[in-house]
């Protein structure tokens, strides 16, 4: 019996939710925080860094101005394209597979990414995902003019649209409280991956939280007799 679904399109975050990229960022930001003289980040502090906007990290996490937080976004994004924005990142367990079989039962899909979208086209590039995404939707290259998760959103909801696509029942999965206040401000449910760089309380809000691949695929698909969209949630 084919797959189907209880959504009529699904909104991917990348970082933390298909992606690790994490030993990439760490090294890129050691070396970006000692240029401009702050204290390299730990693995574990990468919690305040994986998620929101850069431009954004920069200032609320070590004190830069915005100014100064342009100058660091443009130096770490210089290292990020030198030694290639796939470097050091790997698809979460069973992330790939899901994605393409979503795409197989024939809903579809987008990336509403914090990423500037061309490093969220080169990864989906790299990991042959591309062809399974109706639109690939990230950040603009300056962080600034499209950046808040719930623009990303509605410009995802949009160009999906725009293909042609069913909105009506959207849903968004991610793995921080961006991504549930993003979503929720679109009238977007999300459900909560706990395998990204997250707080436990970042969840509140979601429609529902999954640990794995299995869970979140029951969750998007289905054989025979739908569920309702909230059942199996844990939030």
């Amino acid at each position: 019996m084919p797959s189907r679904s209880p959504w009529t399109c699904v909104l991917w975050d990348v970082d933390g939710t298909i992606v690790d990229a994490s030993e990439g960022i760490l090294r890129r930001l050691t070396i970006a925080l000692e240029h401009f003289g702050k204290p390299a980040p730990t693995r574990a502090e990468l919690v305040h860094w994986i998620g929101p906007p850069m431009y954004e990290s920069f200032q609320v996490n070590v004190g830069m101005t915005p100014e100064r937080a342009s100058e660091a976004v443009a130096f770490y994004r210089g290292l990020n394209k030198s030694e290639g924005y796939e470097a050091g990142a790997k698809l979460f367990p069973g992330m790939g597979e899901l994605i393409r079989d979503v795409a197989a039962a024939g809903i579809p899909q987008a990336t509403a990414s914090s990423k500037p979208e061309v490093q969220v086209v080169a990864l989906m590039d790299y990991f042959d995902l591309s062809t399974s995404l109706t639109a690939i939707v990230g950040a603009t290259a300056d962080e600034r003019t499209l950046a808040a998760k719930s623009d990303i959103v509605a410009e995802a909801l949009r160009r999906l649209h725009a293909a042609g696509v069913d909105t009506s029942r959207p849903v968004l999965v991610g793995d921080r409280h961006h991504d549930v206040e993003g979503g929720a401000a679109q009238g977007v449910p999300v459900i909560f991956v706990r395998w990204g760089f997250s707080w436990p309380h970042e969840s509140e809000g979601a429609q529902a939280v999954v640990d794995d691949a299995a869970q979140l695929r029951s969750l998007l698909l289905f054989d025979g007799v739908a569920p309702g969209p909230a059942e199996g949630t844990d939030a």
